[in-house]
């Protein structure tokens, strides 16, 4: 690799790492191109030149793919715990999806973000798991499925609760698996009109 590239891939390296630090502790709206720039030992107009202004960069920045995996590998009985692992196993090693998280309960472009990820890559296996033929049944299910595992998040990777912190992964998952798999799999309640 020529020179001049290999220096603008380490450059933009270290703008996409200073940026997720920042808008993980200060959140999107209080994080500056300029406090990232500097963070990253790079001037701001670089930042500016390789991600266009800050809604750029930060898409940029929150770029994941979670790795979720295909639902034909899902044996039904076991989707609870094996999506309760997956997403332990992704939020103790992903800084992405904690920043993700912050910024999603703060900010508009944070929630969108947070949206997408959700609509392109979670809600397709837990539709793929639900027994509904009704999509739109389905993609409720992926959505309960969804504000358990993200309310774990937030008091456990966000917030730090000290007891959600405790917990070992058996332990969450002995917990959490039970429920994400009635969301998925059990029979949906009967509802009257």
């Amino acid at each position: 690799m020529p020179p001049h590239l290999a220096a603008a891939k380490r450059s933009r390296a270290a703008i996409l790492d200073a940026a997720r630090d920042r808008f993980a502790a200060d959140g999107y709206d209080r994080a500056t191109i300029r406090a990232i720039a500097r963070d990253a030992g790079i001037d701001p107009s670089m930042v500016m030149r390789y991600y266009g202004n800050k809604e750029g960069l930060f898409a940029a920045a929150s770029a994941v793919e979670l790795g979720l995996p295909d639902a034909s590998t899902v044996a039904r009985e076991e989707a609870g715990e094996r999506v309760v692992r997956h997403f332990l196993s992704r939020w103790e090693v992903d800084e992405t999806l904690n920043a993700m998280l912050r910024v999603g309960v703060t900010n508009d472009a944070g929630r969108e973000r947070l949206r997408s990820v959700f609509q392109d890559q979670v809600e397709p296996l837990f539709v793929a798991l639900s027994p509904e033929r009704d999509k739109e049944a389905a993609v409720r299910r992926a959505a309960l499925a969804a504000s358990q595992i993200l309310g774990l998040a937030l008091v456990r990777y966000v917030m730090r609760l000290p007891p959600a912190v405790a917990l070992t992964h058996d332990e969450v998952v002995a917990w959490l698996a039970p429920t994400i798999q009635r969301y998925l799999t059990a029979e949906g309640p009967e509802t009257e009109l």
